[in-house]
């Protein structure tokens, strides 16, 4: 017979977590620069608060709705605005920053086999349907696979960038 599995009621989950929303840490920012659908992004932004990371966003008129419209969060959370892409990208890895790919790449490190993130690591996120653009490529440290079994060619950006923050955060 197995143990009964007690489910913790939402008090002490509350009681379990952070009482304030975190400021910004500086050590992980998603960065989904070329978003295919704007619900990604609010559910990204979920993701960001659960590991205590950053969103960084392009500069689309549309993000601030899509942002709203996927975000569940009580509080505002951590949202870098990033005007040009290539420009940001090379600010801050001229500025030591790890930049990871999420991109099939021959080189690319299996996402079981990702570290945590020791220092401050944008996880670049690239459009569903198309990746990384090619120009952005040449800003990476390195690329991260995640591997599948099945027929899809990818996961969906927030799926994909959820992954790789867990796993940066150390929580996986």
């Amino acid at each position: 017979m197995s143990a009964a599995i007690r489910v913790r009621p939402r008090r002490e989950l509350r009681a379990a977590r952070r009482p304030r929303q975190h400021r910004c840490w500086g050590h992980l920012i998603a960065a989904p620069l070329w978003p295919l659908h704007g619900a990604n992004l609010g559910t990204l932004l979920r993701t960001c608060d659960a590991v205590g990371a950053c969103l960084a966003v392009p500069p689309f008129r549309w993000v601030d709705e899509a942002l709203a419209r996927g975000n569940t969060l009580r509080r505002p959370g951590c949202v870098h605005r990033v005007g040009s892409p290539l420009r940001w990208l090379a600010a801050e890895r001229a500025a030591g920053t790890r930049i990871l790919g999420v991109e099939l790449a021959d080189e690319a490190v299996r996402l079981g086999d990702l570290p945590a993130a020791r220092g401050r690591t944008v996880v670049l996120l690239g459009h569903e349907s198309t990746g990384i653009p090619p120009e952005a490529l040449d800003h990476l440290d390195a690329a991260v696979e995640i591997p599948m079994v099945g027929h899809g060619q990818s996961l969906n950006v927030a799926v994909a960038g959820s992954l790789v923050l867990y796993r940066l955060a150390g929580l996986l």
